[in-house]
């Protein structure tokens, strides 16, 4: 085997079917004999070494649902519509970064862009950590932070197009499935760990050890404390202890497989398209959310559904006509999957299981603390207060976690079902249960709006809403083995990533609309209209898939 000259950065490329390097020229996943040989191998390393690096990304891109609940517990000095506002930043922030993350394996190569974008991550984690010392600086702070973390969110696309690339056709719904799965176990680590680390001062005085907010906000053994301590900057800090780590392990331990990115340049190249791309992603999100969030911050312009299809086609636009040389080339045979209808119906049935997901992570803590943590008396008018406390209130930081964690746990298992019956008829199954646990949640969540002890309706609050936690992490893995199996090996990857991008705005859309309607004293019907969007979807699927005469079927 002939040995091939340096890349222009240094990086060796070593010989075909090498496994000891970062750069494999030879890469044939399909056929029998390599992939026991060599590919195995080289295949699982990529996949265990990518899974904590996504983890990590969930838990920033995330990590804003957990930290309004405790801004609101320590007195911020901000509405809970503003609060709402946060976490919705970090969503369409993430939403906004995974479209031209889904094209960055192709042009930068897998082992590039996973490491630059775990290292990425310590910007948002530090300057948050830093924000949160300071509750008397302005809301744009905060909200600029938001932003920031949606690289982690960014994150997963191109982490599922890289993982897609490396496995045979057979075992791709049990691939994507762990590497999503248990990356998406990020959010549940996220909402146990920060409320943990909230409670010691860990970094001393470079963490601002000095800075503990005092409130009736402390965390003890599932239990809000008054008077106790919190360092909440450690909810940004923490994370630089794995990513640090992390993203020495990527360089070192991940690869860039030459037959799918065979343009990347050297690494100083390869590194300049991401954060090339990834600074473009910003600019349509920030434009976006002028337009559509009210003063002192934006215009209050826009409706959110007029603003989400302008993000994404601006984005796109963006990245269309910002691409250049061998990227502009690269992107354009890209953009030929949305000439693809299956593009579009599985972008869809997506949007019913990820969108599901990661939305409801993100509106759940908050959610609970404002729907359960006040007693609803309606005054003379008929009007419901909420000036009132309630001192049996449920805390959200005991319970949030739960429904991601089941969630992530299912999705692995909905891969390895999908693998053995076929994708489109376990996401017929579970649209099906989404439709009536959404519809349940709904008239629970109407009760307890209604009552002045809400805690009595929150026990079957919380296993409705485990049941579509359960019901979407499944569905996560049936909707991915489906892709896998429509489109050829050059078009699943970018696939991926577009579908998870649009997806992803469900991290926008799920607290916009229930923070909406918690505001309007109708929080029922956000979760009715999910219901009746997961019915439409139940259709679609029965029509593209399922039915007697569907041109692919149950894929």
């Amino acid at each position: 085997m002939n040995m091939k000259p340096a890349s222009a950065a240094g990086t060796a490329v070593l010989p075909s079917g090498s496994d000891s390097g970062a750069d494999i020229a030879d890469w044939r996943p399909e056929d029998e004999k390599f992939w026991e040989s060599t590919g195995k191998r080289i295949a699982y390393r990529n996949l265990w070494i990518s899974i904590p690096a996504l983890l990590c990304g969930f838990a920033v891109w995330g990590m804003w649902g957990i930290i309004t609940v405790q801004m609101l517990n320590l007195g911020f000095p901000f509405t809970q519509a503003e609060l709402f506002t946060l976490t919705a930043i970090a969503g369409i922030s993430g939403a906004t970064m995974r479209i031209p993350a889904s094209f960055l394996i192709r042009l930068a190569g897998g082992r590039n862009t996973i490491f630059l974008t775990t290292a990425m991550l310590l910007a948002p984690a530090i300057g948050t950590g830093m924000a949160l010392q300071h509750p008397e600086w302005p809301l744009w702070v905060f909200q600029l932070m938001a932003l920031w973390s949606g690289v982690g969110g960014g994150n997963f696309a191109s982490s599922m197009s890289n993982i897609s690339t490396f496995f045979p056709k057979r075992l791709q719904g049990t691939a994507l499935g762990l590497n999503a799965g248990l990356g998406n176990f990020g959010v549940t680590t996220m909402q146990i760990v920060i409320p943990l680390v909230m409670t010691v001062g860990l970094f001393g005085a470079f963490g601002g050890e000095s800075r503990a907010l005092v409130k009736d906000s402390g965390w003890i053994f599932g239990k809000i404390v008054a008077g106790t301590p919190t360092w909440i900057q450690n909810a940004g800090f923490a994370w630089v202890l794995s990513l640090v780590p992390l993203s020495v392990l990527c360089w070192f331990g991940m690869s860039n497989l030459k037959t799918v990115s065979p343009d990347t340049g050297g690494t100083l190249a390869a590194f300049a398209k991401v954060t090339y791309l990834y600074t473009l992603a910003f600019l349509p999100s920030i434009f976006m959310l002028y337009l559509y969030l009210p003063a002192p911050t934006g215009l209050g312009l826009l409706n959110m559904w007029v603003a989400i299809p302008l993000d994404i086609v601006c984005a796109l636009l963006v990245m269309r006509l910002a691409a250049f040389g061998t990227m502009k080339e690269n992107v354009a045979k890209q953009f030929a999957i949305f000439r693809n209808k299956h593009t579009w119906s599985m972008t869809v049935l997506y949007i019913v299981t990820f969108g599901s997901f990661i939305g409801f992570s993100m509106a759940l803590p908050l959610a609970i603390t404002v729907i359960f943590g006040f007693q609803h008396i309606p005054d003379a008018a008929g009007v419901m207060q909420h000036a009132l406390k309630n001192p049996n209130a449920p805390s959200a930081l005991t319970y949030a976690w739960i429904g991601p964690f089941v969630g992530a746990a299912a999705r692995p298992i909905g891969g390895w079902i999908s693998d053995k019956v076929g994708g489109s008829i376990v996401t017929q199954w579970i649209s099906a249960a989404m439709v009536a646990a959404s519809a349940a949640v709904g008239y629970v969540m109407l009760q307890a709006y209604q009552s002045a002890t809400p805690e009595h309706y929150f026990m079957p609050f919380m296993l409705l809403f485990v049941a579509l936690f359960l019901a979407s992490g499944i569905g996560n893995g049936s909707t991915f083995r489906s892709i896998g199996f429509i489109f050829d090996r050059q078009q699943a990857g970018p696939v991926l990533g577009w579908t998870s991008a649009v997806a992803a705005y469900g991290a926008f859309i799920a607290p916009v609309v229930i923070g909406a309607q918690i505001k309007a004293g109708t929080p029922q019907n956000a979760m009715y209209g999910f219901a009746i969007f997961y019915a439409l979807c139940l259709v679609l699927n029965w029509w593209f898939y399922l039915r007697a005469g569907a041109e692919i079927k149950n894929p």
